[in-house]
């Protein structure tokens, strides 16, 4: 039987990796799913540009034509950007779409299962999946969750989307021992918001602190990954209240419409929150996914620094 390459680097990921350098995954639902075009491969592209600048280089992921690229060129990206009915991939079916030929976006947990698959530690996002309202009854648990307990990944969030049950959430990432910081404050941020007014289980105040905690999971044989709950930039927060209103009429409409089910819940309700907040809430997701990009490459950076003082 021929063996088959598990993924593709691009150049500028290789040569990272024979160099040395910090490297930062990048999932790519949030350019096809996440944000219209053209704003999506421009807000792609600033935060690769933010991991640069940072000094580490950026890997965004995406299965294209049944190929697991880890890094995208330009030309790749831009096609990316404009393709129609990509796939949404999870744990469940991203080895299906490689199989068949595919194209798809990497969700949280697909993009930490090539992050691992090809060394890479950290990972940047915008907001992680949880449980869903009503999850004692729909048992709608995003799968991101469970990826945590299971892939030594440390993942770089503005919390998880306000969209869910945070309570819940925070509920079940304890259950799965998966340890979730708060950075330079006390307080689980709202994605949108810096507080959702909810405590975080721990608390991180530099880079090298996370770095440091991500070594000695695997040092103990500690399975999973870590969670960095990073709160977006106080002057473009969305303040919680306003927010919550919008949230509760976005459900109330999901809610009422029983072909919104599964996968399409979230996109439905990131759109319907973008029309409600006149674009807010767009602007606020593009400055909390950059911000997340530079603290992700700053403990890359130190994750480097570490090893090399090991």
């Amino acid at each position: 039987m021929t063996a088959v390459a598990l993924y593709s680097l691009s150049n500028e990921v290789s040569h990272a990796f024979e160099s040395g350098r910090p490297v930062v995954a990048l999932e790519s639902t949030i350019i096809t799913h996440g944000m219209p075009f053209p704003q999506n491969v421009e807000t792609a592209r600033r935060v690769e540009a933010a991991i640069r600048d940072e000094g580490a280089v950026p890997a965004t992921i995406a299965v294209m034509e049944g190929v697991l690229h880890v890094g995208l060129d330009e030309a790749r990206l831009d096609r990316l950007a404009q393709a129609t009915d990509v796939a949404k991939l999870s744990r469940a079916d991203i080895a299906q779409c490689v199989a068949t030929g595919g194209t798809g976006a990497t969700t949280v947990a697909a993009t930490m299962i090539a992050a691992r698959l090809a060394g890479i530690d950290v990972f940047a996002t915008g907001g992680i999946g949880g449980v869903h309202r009503g999850a004692e009854t729909s048992f709608d648990i995003s799968a991101d969750l469970r990826e945590l307990s299971e892939t030594a990944v440390t993942v770089v969030a503005a919390g998880a989307k306000a969209i869910l049950d945070l309570p819940k959430t925070l509920e079940v990432l304890e259950t799965l021992g998966v340890p979730v910081f708060a950075y330079g404050q006390d307080a689980f941020p709202a994605f949108w918001s810096r507080s959702s007014g909810l405590t975080a289980p721990l608390r991180a105040d530099t880079p090298r602190e996370i770095a440091a905690a991500h070594l000695m999971r695997g040092a103990r044989g500690l399975k999973g990954g870590q969670l960095v709950a990073n709160p977006i930039p106080a002057e473009a927060e969305i303040p919680r209240a306003r927010m919550m209103q919008d949230i509760e009429q976005a459900l109330a409409e999901a809610e009422a419409d029983p072909s919104i089910s599964g996968k399409a819940v979230t996109p439905f309700l990131l759109q319907r929150i973008h029309e409600l907040t006149e674009g807010r809430s767009l602007e606020a997701n593009i400055a909390l996914v950059l911000n997340n990009a530079r603290l992700a490459a700053q403990i890359a950076a130190e994750l480097v620094a570490l090893r090399g003082n090991a």
